[in-house]
């Protein structure tokens, strides 16, 4: 089942996602299945539950769309649950990110290049492991949406001002996407 992608401007966006416990979501797989596959029908790289208004601490990401530029990345399909960064480390670069909640609007936003994780699988096994470049990267900024966070409160205020009309209009629904979408200033029967 495909899920509506959250637009910007709606408050699950900005809430910090809560833990969960095995039992609480038994059909926890078909949850993240059912992630993957809004994903995909959005060509995203990575998914938070908060954007299909879930606010748990869930995340899933695919980025061996990234294989070509970093050849560890063939297969690199994961789900992330109750993650916790432990460390972020090296020298922060910049790299062009965009957002299913956020369409048509992409921004050059800073990161370090290596992420230290605690989480749990679908099989709520723990790991604790190490990312470094484009996994990092889409781990961050997954990781920023179970905290409350999106990439465009990473931009400076002067990039912020230039793009605000643009991001009350995705709240309005004023943008044109290939997937559907719930805005949050749209009233229902219109």
């Amino acid at each position: 089942m495909k899920y509506p992608i959250i637009a910007y401007g709606d408050p699950v966006l900005r809430k910090r996602a809560t833990s969960i416990e095995p039992d609480e979501y038994p059909n926890i797989q078909q949850i993240i299945n059912d992630m993957y596959e809004t994903m995909y029908g959005a060509r995203g790289v990575g998914l938070a539950a908060p954007q299909v208004g879930l606010s748990m601490r869930l995340f899933v990401i695919d980025a061996s769309v990234f294989a070509d530029e970093e050849p560890g990345l063939e297969g690199f399909k994961k789900a992330f649950i109750n993650a916790a960064i432990l460390e972020e480390t090296g020298e922060e670069w910049a790299f062009n990110e965009g957002c299913l909640s956020i369409p048509d609007i992409r921004e050059d936003v800073y990161r370090k290049p290596v992420v230290r994780l605690s989480y749990y699988d679908e099989n709520w096994k723990h790991h604790e492991a190490t990312f470094k470049g484009l996994a990092a990267r889409v781990i961050q900024h997954e990781y920023d949406h179970i905290e409350g966070k999106l990439f465009t409160d990473k931009l400076s205020p002067l990039r912020k001002r230039l793009i605000e009309k643009r991001l009350n209009g995705i709240s309005k629904g004023e943008v044109d996407v290939e997937y559907k979408m719930k805005f949050p200033a749209v009233k229902k029967g219109r």
